[in-house]
């Protein structure tokens, strides 16, 4: 399969589902430096303003330790769109027994329930590589906090959330280039609940 239909399967995938949501992306996975791939991201909001759309990711691992995202998205409900960008530093790689950790730190613009909200965040992400039934996963744990500013009426409000993930290659022949990531969201304060799947294809 060459690299057009692969970007067109990425694509395809991203749009045809109901879909929106940040989540905190490919901060675990292992990649190679100097790495660049895209992603097509879809999620489902459970309530707390809910909706359907969809978003796209480039991520890049610029230095052994640290990795460089952003993206967009759109959606219907009350979350209606935004832009973000975010910075992971790995402080532990995932070696023998120890895992992976890294601190993501995230800065947002979004249309959140007719208003404009900034949101600068930051999540320490542990995972751990495992093997299952032969196939690379990686399954990691995150729990996102941020700040949120309310740009239209001059207030600000909290955020927690708590993120279970996993992330690896698709084990299928012929898609070997591609890699999936399923993630779920949980509302620990102002935020919201959800699920979380992304596809991506490598640039290099």
């Amino acid at each position: 399969m060459n690299k057009i239909k692969l970007i067109s399967l990425v694509v395809l995938f991203g749009f045809s589902v109901n879909a929106f949501g940040y989540g905190v992306g490919w901060s675990s996975y292992p990649l190679k430096l100097k790495e660049r791939f895209i992603s097509a991201e879809f999620t489902g909001i459970f309530k707390e303003g809910g909706g359907a759309g969809v978003q796209g990711r480039y991520t890049h691992k610029l230095y052994r330790n640290f990795v460089f995202d952003a993206g967009a998205g759109i959606s219907g409900g009350k979350r209606e769109s935004r832009l973000f960008a975010g910075a992971d530093y790995e402080i532990f790689p995932d070696y023998g027994n120890q895992p992976h950790f890294s601190v993501k730190t995230t800065v947002e613009r979004a249309i959140e329930f007719d208003a404009t909200t900034v949101v600068i965040g930051a999540a320490p992400i542990v995972s751990k590589g495992f093997s299952f039934w032969g196939k690379e996963g990686y399954p990691y744990f995150s729990l996102p906090v941020g700040l949120g500013l309310n740009t239209d009426e001059g207030t600000y409000h909290t955020r927690i959330n708590a993120t279970f993930g996993i992330n690896g290659p698709i084990p299928v022949k012929g898609y070997e280039k591609l890699s999936a990531n399923v993630e779920a969201k949980i509302n620990l304060k102002n935020t919201y609940s959800g699920i979380f799947l992304g596809v991506s294809y490598p640039l290099d």
